[in-house]
């Protein structure tokens, strides 16, 4: 029996490669905190911060206590 994967699509507005990274995790990952997008992309908490901003005003991802989710 073949499994077939699922495609990921990243929105094309996001133009920014960790934005776009993040936004992979994310989708990947079912939602995350911030330590584990720090841990998983090794990344700095303070970038992660501003990029977990931008994609949250900008209605791509979603914030439940202190998980983030890809907005659906």
């Amino acid at each position: 029996m073949q499994q077939t994967v699922p495609t990921i699509e990243v929105p094309g507005e996001l133009e920014s490669p960790s934005a776009k990274l993040v936004y992979l995790y994310l989708t990947t990952h079912d939602g995350a905190s911030i330590t584990d997008l720090q841990n998983g992309l090794e990344m700095k908490k303070i970038a992660l911060y501003s990029i977990l901003s931008t994609l949250s005003k900008r209605g791509f991802v979603r914030q439940d206590a202190e998980h983030y989710h890809v907005a659906q």
